[in-house]
């Protein structure tokens, strides 16, 4: 296999998506490395999937709404605390946190190890959100929580500032 991302057609010509361990799209958002596993393109845009090295220390975006997707995150390696509303979840390895649509919610990696999760996008909307934050800082615009809840606003998703 090589270092891209390979499709594959079986008996029925449906495409199987197969994405080895140094494939897939990487983006880098501050220190969080997010590897995209799937778009969406083999899904029929029912379901992304990518995975996130959270580095020591990271803090997580503003805690947030979805209104169009669940999101899933299971825990590989080390600790992500959660927080949902105003309770704080610590969540090891081989831990599964789902959030439906319109819970308020974050996350951030509280502890001097990294941490590595699976996160799941039903549909695959919010993908295409972690792609348009990477071009804004490459852009150089300055990442504002302004700036973020207007990329955030493309996707159905809104802070919750009740608590913020």
């Amino acid at each position: 296999m090589t270092d891209d991302t390979r499709d594959d057609e079986n008996n029925s010509g449906a495409t199987v998506s197969v994405v080895g361990p140094r494939e897939g799209e990487t983006i880098m958002l501050g220190t969080t490395r997010m590897r995209v596993l799937e778009d969406g393109s083999t899904t029929g845009h029912r379901l992304g999937i990518a995975e996130s090295v959270l580095a020591p220390y990271t803090p997580g975006p503003t805690q947030h709404r979805h209104a169009l997707h669940d999101e899933g995150f299971y825990i590989i390696s080390g600790t992500v605390r959660f927080t949902v509303g105003d309770t704080d979840y610590d969540a090891t390895a081989v831990t599964l946190v789902m959030v439906p649509p319109g819970v308020p919610h974050t996350f951030a990696n509280v502890t001097g190890q990294p941490a590595v999760m699976l996160s799941t996008f039903t549909p695959d909307l919010y993908v295409q959100y972690f792609r348009d934050l990477r071009d804004t800082i490459a852009s150089g615009q300055e990442m504002t929580p302004r700036v973020n809840i207007d990329v955030m606003s493309r996707y159905a998703t809104e802070p919750a500032t009740d608590f913020a």
